[in-house]
Protein backbone atom coordinates (compact mmCIF):
# COMPACT_ATOMS: atom_id res chain seq x y z
CA UNK A 1 0.00 0.00 0.00
CA UNK A 2 1.13 3.50 -0.69
CA UNK A 3 0.92 6.22 1.87
CA UNK A 4 -2.03 7.70 -0.03
CA UNK A 5 -5.02 6.16 1.72
CA UNK A 6 -7.38 6.65 -1.21
CA UNK A 7 -5.19 4.42 -3.35
CA UNK A 8 -4.62 1.82 -0.70
CA UNK A 9 -6.94 -1.11 -0.28
CA UNK A 10 -6.59 -3.40 2.67
CA UNK A 11 -8.61 -6.10 0.94
CA UNK A 12 -5.61 -8.37 1.04
CA UNK A 13 -5.85 -11.84 2.50
CA UNK A 14 -9.63 -11.86 2.03
CA UNK A 15 -10.35 -8.82 4.19
CA UNK A 16 -13.52 -6.96 3.26
CA UNK A 17 -12.52 -3.68 4.88
CA UNK A 18 -10.99 -0.94 2.78
CA UNK A 19 -8.19 1.40 3.87
CA UNK A 20 -10.79 4.04 4.69
CA UNK A 21 -12.36 1.63 7.19
CA UNK A 22 -15.51 1.09 5.12
CA UNK A 23 -16.97 -2.37 4.76
CA UNK A 24 -17.46 -3.55 1.16
CA UNK A 25 -21.18 -3.65 1.91
CA UNK A 26 -21.09 0.15 2.32
CA UNK A 27 -20.19 0.73 -1.35
CA UNK A 28 -22.65 2.81 -3.36
CA UNK A 29 -23.54 0.27 -6.04
CA UNK A 30 -25.41 2.55 -8.46
CA UNK A 31 -23.76 4.54 -11.23
CA UNK A 32 -21.81 1.79 -12.97
CA UNK A 33 -20.87 1.74 -16.65
CA UNK A 34 -23.21 -0.60 -18.55
CA UNK A 35 -20.83 -0.79 -21.53
CA UNK A 36 -18.05 -2.17 -19.35
CA UNK A 37 -20.58 -4.33 -17.53
CA UNK A 38 -21.67 -5.89 -20.83
CA UNK A 39 -18.23 -7.41 -21.39
CA UNK A 40 -18.17 -8.82 -17.87
CA UNK A 41 -21.72 -10.11 -18.26
CA UNK A 42 -20.76 -11.89 -21.50
CA UNK A 43 -17.88 -13.60 -19.70
CA UNK A 44 -19.54 -14.52 -16.41
CA UNK A 45 -23.33 -14.40 -16.76
CA UNK A 46 -24.54 -15.03 -20.32
CA UNK A 47 -23.96 -18.78 -20.18
CA UNK A 48 -26.92 -19.05 -17.79
CA UNK A 49 -28.87 -15.82 -18.21
CA UNK A 50 -28.45 -15.53 -22.00
CA UNK A 51 -26.98 -12.75 -24.10
CA UNK A 52 -30.11 -10.61 -23.80
CA UNK A 53 -30.73 -11.55 -20.17
CA UNK A 54 -33.92 -13.56 -20.81
CA UNK A 55 -32.73 -16.54 -18.74
CA UNK A 56 -32.19 -18.52 -21.92
CA UNK A 57 -28.45 -19.19 -21.93
CA UNK A 58 -27.08 -22.62 -22.82
CA UNK A 59 -27.37 -23.57 -19.14
CA UNK A 60 -31.03 -22.45 -19.03
CA UNK A 61 -32.35 -26.00 -18.54
CA UNK A 62 -31.19 -25.67 -14.94
CA UNK A 63 -33.74 -26.03 -12.19
CA UNK A 64 -34.51 -23.41 -11.09
CA UNK A 65 -34.29 -21.58 -14.39
CA UNK A 66 -31.93 -18.58 -14.41
CA UNK A 67 -33.58 -15.21 -13.70
CA UNK A 68 -34.98 -13.31 -16.68
CA UNK A 69 -33.43 -9.86 -16.41
CA UNK A 70 -35.56 -8.47 -19.25
CA UNK A 71 -38.51 -8.48 -16.83
CA UNK A 72 -36.58 -6.52 -14.19
CA UNK A 73 -38.21 -8.38 -11.30
CA UNK A 74 -35.80 -9.18 -8.47
CA UNK A 75 -36.92 -10.91 -5.31
CA UNK A 76 -34.04 -10.73 -2.85
CA UNK A 77 -33.65 -8.09 -0.15
CA UNK A 78 -30.08 -8.97 0.79
CA UNK A 79 -29.48 -5.84 2.85
CA UNK A 80 -32.82 -6.07 4.69
CA UNK A 81 -33.85 -2.52 3.85
CA UNK A 82 -37.39 -3.58 2.95
CA UNK A 83 -36.80 -2.96 -0.77
CA UNK A 84 -35.97 -6.11 -2.76
CA UNK A 85 -34.01 -5.74 -5.98
CA UNK A 86 -32.02 -2.59 -5.23
CA UNK A 87 -28.58 -2.14 -6.76
CA UNK A 88 -27.08 -3.20 -3.42
CA UNK A 89 -29.16 -6.38 -3.49
CA UNK A 90 -28.02 -7.23 -7.01
CA UNK A 91 -24.40 -6.50 -6.10
CA UNK A 92 -24.63 -8.77 -3.05
CA UNK A 93 -26.04 -11.60 -5.18
CA UNK A 94 -23.23 -11.17 -7.72
CA UNK A 95 -20.60 -10.94 -4.98
CA UNK A 96 -21.86 -13.69 -2.65
CA UNK A 97 -24.11 -15.87 -4.81
CA UNK A 98 -27.84 -16.43 -4.40
CA UNK A 99 -27.31 -19.35 -2.03
CA UNK A 100 -26.04 -16.95 0.62
CA UNK A 101 -29.53 -15.41 0.72
CA UNK A 102 -31.65 -18.55 0.51
CA UNK A 103 -31.66 -18.73 -3.28
CA UNK A 104 -30.27 -21.30 -5.65
CA UNK A 105 -26.63 -22.25 -5.12
CA UNK A 106 -26.44 -22.54 -8.92
CA UNK A 107 -26.08 -18.73 -8.98
CA UNK A 108 -22.42 -18.84 -8.08
CA UNK A 109 -20.64 -16.05 -6.20
CA UNK A 110 -18.37 -13.84 -8.28
CA UNK A 111 -16.60 -12.25 -5.30
CA UNK A 112 -13.31 -12.15 -7.18
CA UNK A 113 -14.66 -9.25 -9.24
CA UNK A 114 -13.71 -5.79 -8.05
CA UNK A 115 -16.34 -3.48 -6.57
CA UNK A 116 -16.19 -1.38 -9.75
CA UNK A 117 -16.71 -4.46 -11.93
CA UNK A 118 -19.70 -5.56 -9.85
CA UNK A 119 -21.11 -2.02 -10.09
CA UNK A 120 -20.73 -2.20 -13.89
CA UNK A 121 -22.42 -5.62 -14.10
CA UNK A 122 -25.33 -4.30 -12.04
CA UNK A 123 -25.66 -1.32 -14.41
CA UNK A 124 -25.69 -3.64 -17.42
CA UNK A 125 -28.25 -5.99 -15.84
CA UNK A 126 -30.47 -2.95 -15.20
CA UNK A 127 -30.15 -1.98 -18.87
CA UNK A 128 -31.64 -5.33 -19.96
CA UNK A 129 -35.15 -4.53 -18.69
CA UNK A 130 -37.53 -4.08 -21.60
Amino acid sequence: CSSTRSRCSARTAGSSVTARGKNRDDVAWSGGDPAHGQALYATHCAICHGGGGAGDGIAAPLNPKPRDFSVGDFKYDTDKDGKPGTDADLANIVKNGAGAYGGSPLMAPWGHLSDADIQNVVAYVRSLKK
